[in-house]
């Protein structure tokens, strides 16, 4: 007897976390059943009480040390002893001070990530949200560019005030001078700690989301492209092949999070893609394939094994390609439950991202470079660079050890950005960062994150080779493009939050750049501050049913006066398949 119904078809329960298939509160209705709250109180308690403590306890700690001195230097010197307690005093504070400003700036800055720049994208993204329904139906390009730089501006002001409003109501609680009777009772300084944070914070807020406001208003807006650069008539042309979003699943039946039934089972897509890649390049040899991430949908051992095994099917294709990682690649907890959480001590996030980095260093690790922060320029290959943490990777990935998973941490986080130099001086070089942030929830795994440090590192590389081109590649849109969005959670739960700060660090190097990233599974072209971006749709998720899909190879040129020139892409599609 055949079964009653087809379980190559899936049900309900791949359904679970799919946006596609079920509604963003029936979802939150889910999460909301199904959370675990003593693990969602650990996680804000670790991840954003405690830095609020150690931040608001710097300014206490060190008067009192101060004030202890002062004690002890007043005080008669009646023998050794007091000498001797002077002496430990300095010593404390002269070694102490500096772990204890670490910390401060440690707290400080994950409070920043956490609250202060998502609580300003959120408000100037809502702002334009509303304002594109109210006002921007039928509005032009230009009306369209004042609009938005209207509401960034407004953001700033709401936010200032906002932050003034707050620091009026911690100010009385907050105390900034600490005594001597404080380093003998810590607990009496918790409340004060507190209020000192929540001062600090709602300061910060005020001035950075009114400069932020300010800023954004004056920069130029996201626009379409105008138009391709002309074929220049002589010198070289690259072709890159930007793929993105492959979502590759583990099962050979298997369906995605985000698309749940109403997109492609299994792996039979990437496949396609890559048959048609290889034929591509024997046709016309392609410089580079460049994926932007989220090759696979959860991050898991099986899906990674499934990509290389597609990918092994093709050597050619495989020396050139470059990957990095995307937000399903690492911040996803559980495919099938949003309400999943990690906290910042289990060792679900680092093992995701040891996974992930294992990949990436088996695809390019003897191709690309780390960059060496302190020399700033190119270092050793990241082969070479992960060669001494072999063992400890290893062993994390067998046991999950706590002891290994700070040092860890910090050989995720200097790895990127990684780069393929130019094959000469004015040749076309590859800069590869991570724009994931670390979320430890799967409900907000898709926000994005550019840390100061990758954008450093990625003005010293250009410093190196001031003749290159560079694609600079990530995951997350920069900028939210210039088309109304009909769903708030894909202007605010997908975007990098830092986008239009980010826009301003590669402004000086507009000429030289173009941007390339996936996340959004669309394709859209245009540009920002005359930095020219490039978004590759999905070929996978956008497959549903026996629906036609395409991707582009992407070709570039050396233009006049050093000008990096892109040229009219190849359209390449695909026929609809069985799913």
């Amino acid at each position: 007897m055949p079964p009653l119904f087809d379980p190559r078809l899936g049900d309900i329960e791949d359904d679970a976390s799919s946006p596609k298939r079920r509604s963003l509160f029936a979802i939150a209705g889910s999460l909301l059943a199904e959370i675990s709250l003593p693990k969602l109180l650990a996680a804000w308690l670790l991840l954003i009480v405690v830095p609020g403590v150690l931040l608001g306890l710097a300014p206490l700690v060190a008067s009192g040390w101060v004030a202890l001195l002062s004690r002890k230097i007043i005080t008669p010197l009646d023998g050794i002893w007091p000498l001797f307690l002077i002496v430990l005093v300095i010593a404390l504070g002269w070694f102490g001070w500096r772990p204890l400003f670490r910390i401060a700036e440690r707290g400080f800055w994950s409070l920043n990530s956490l609250v202060v720049q998502p609580g300003y994208a959120l408000c100037r993204e809502g702002l334009r949200h509303l304002v594109e329904h109210m006002l921007m139906r039928d509005a032009d390009a230009e009306s369209r560019a004042r609009l938005r730089a209207t509401t960034a501006a407004g953001a700033g002001i709401v936010l200032c005030g906002l932050g003034i409003w707050i620091v009026m109501l911690a100010w009385p609680s907050s105390r900034w001078v600490g005594g001597v009777a404080d380093l003998t009772s810590p607990h009496r300084l918790i409340v004060p700690a507190l209020a000192n944070t929540v001062v600090v914070l709602g300061s910060y807020l005020a001035v950075s989301a009114l400069a932020w406001g300010i800023a954004d208003a004056v920069m130029a807006q996201p626009r379409d492209l105008p138009a391709f650069d002309e074929m220049p008539e002589k010198g070289r042309i690259w072709r890159v092949a930007h793929l993105s979003d492959l979502h590759v699943v583990g099962e050979r039946f298997g369906f995605r999070i985000e698309s749940g039934r109403s997109g492609p089972r299994g792996n039979d897509r990437l496949e396609q893609i890559l048959e048609e890649l290889a034929k591509i390049h024997s046709q016309e040899p392609l410089d580079h394939v460049l994926i932007t991430g989220d090759m696979t949908d959860a991050g898991r051992s099986a899906e990674w094994a499934e990509f290389f095994a597609a990918l092994a099917q093709y050597p050619e294709l495989e020396a050139r390609t470059l990957v990095l990682p995307g937000n399903h690649d690492v911040n996803v907890v559980d495919r099938a439950n949003p309400a999943r959480l990690d906290l910042p001590t289990s060792p679900g996030l680092r093992l995701r991202q040891i996974r992930a980095l294992s990949a990436i260093a088996a695809v390019q690790g003897e191709k690309v470079h780390v960059v060496d922060s302190a020399m700033g320029r190119i270092g050793q290959t990241l082969s070479a660079t992960l060669a001494p943490h072999a063992m400890s990777i290893a062993d994390f990935a067998n046991s999950g050890a706590l002891r290994h998973s700070s040092v860890l941490s910090r050989i995720w986080t200097d790895v990127f950005p990684m780069v393929l130099p130019p094959d000469d001086e004015d040749g076309l070089g590859v800069i590869l960062l991570n724009s994931n942030a670390e979320t430890h929830f799967s409900f907000t795994n898709a926000l994005g994150f550019m840390s100061a440090e990758q954008a450093s590192d990625l003005a010293a590389v250009t410093r190196q080779f001031p003749h290159a081109h560079w694609i600079v590649a990530l995951h997350h849109h920069i900028v939210e493009y210039p088309e109304p969005v009909t769903d708030f959670s894909k202007r605010i739960g997908t975007a990098l939050i830092n986008g239009t700060w980010f826009v301003r660090q590669i402004q000086p190097l507009a000429s030289r750049i173009v941007a390339m990233h996936g996340h959004r599974h669309m394709d859209w072209v245009g540009e920002c501050g005359g930095v020219r971006i490039i978004s590759a749709p999905s070929a996978v998720m956008a497959s549903t049913g026996n629906n036609t899909v395409h991707f582009y190879v992407h070709r570039f040129g050396r233009g006049m006066a050093g000008r990096l020139s892109l040229l009219k892409p190849e359209r390449v599609e695909l026929p609809g398949m069985k799913t």
